[in-house]
């Protein structure tokens, strides 16, 4: 109970008016409706290299006792997100849980590659990155799509789509890049005890990644999710408006937060 009041502390100091965990986190992907379970199937099929991984035996739990915010940024870019985090952009990094935090940067263009790798010199052992990497719902390698077009935005329309504009804009050009599984990754680097914080602004595959992450049991490890939303049509997998709706609302019935959201560049 100790931890418990500890991290609605900590919730209602980073975030004031926020929502708050509920006392029992789901260790199970039970609570995800069966639609969304239905949703979630497609990522077999179609354009996704991988199927759904919504949890696997293999993976190794996180074995830290010690609680700590645990900011996770999907679609990285050059790490400008993190700076917000830092600065206190998102509440003050003072009040996370034992007054420690660690970041996990995600990025699948090269550009940001230096940036990046910048910053983990900066913060040896709390900040992370995964260079040429994209988030997904599964592990393996796929093909990248640059956006060499919008300069002032940080290259914001870089996707895993071949559908995106800006990629067709800029004649498709393709890297090739490796996928990291979030539910892998909160299941392995996060305890019930942290506040653990996701920005996910991936150019459509929040269509492909959400509805898995509704069923996976690590899920529940989350306390706020910023998501940036896109067009379906940018989805690997085919996702709908529609089972994103579904999937948004899994997680909340599961006691993750999910405010309004939008970056002016990543």
């Amino acid at each position: 109970m100790a931890g418990l009041l500890r991290k609605m502390a900590v919730a209602l100091l980073l975030t004031p008016g926020a929502a708050v965990k509920p006392a029992l986190r789901s260790s199970v992907a039970a609570n995800a409706s069966a639609s969304t379970v239905a949703l979630a199937a497609a990522g077999k099929q179609q354009g996704a290299p991988c199927q759904c991984e919504a949890s696997n035996p293999a993976w190794k739990a996180c074995q830290r006792t010690t609680p700590k915010c645990v900011f996770i940024d999907l679609g990285a870019a050059d790490g400008n997100s993190f700076g917000t985090f830092i600065n206190n952009g998102y509440g003050p990094v003072a009040n996370c849980p034992s007054g420690q935090w660690e970041a996990y940067l995600v990025e699948a263009n090269p550009r940001f590659d230096a940036p990046l790798q910048k910053l983990v010199g900066q913060y040896p052992a709390q900040v992370h990155a995964d260079k040429s990497t994209a988030a997904f719902f599964c592990e393996g390698t796929t093909t990248f799509y640059l956006d060499t077009q919008n300069h002032a935005q940080n290259y914001w329309g870089s996707s895993l789509s071949s559908n995106h504009p800006d990629a067709q804009k800029s004649g498709l050009q393709g890297v090739s890049v490796h996928l990291m599984n979030l539910n892998r990754l909160l299941a392995e680097k996060t305890i019930p005890g942290d506040w653990v914080m996701v920005k996910m602004d991936i150019e459509g595959a929040e269509y492909d990644v959400l509805p898995c992450l509704a069923q996976a049991p690590a899920a529940s490890l989350i306390d706020r999710l910023y998501m940036e939303e896109h067009a379906p049509s940018w989805s690997m997998t085919g996702g709908t408006a529609e089972s994103l709706k579904a999937a948004k609302e899994t997680l909340k019935s599961r006691g993750v937060d999910i405010p309004p959201y939008f970056s002016q560049t990543l």
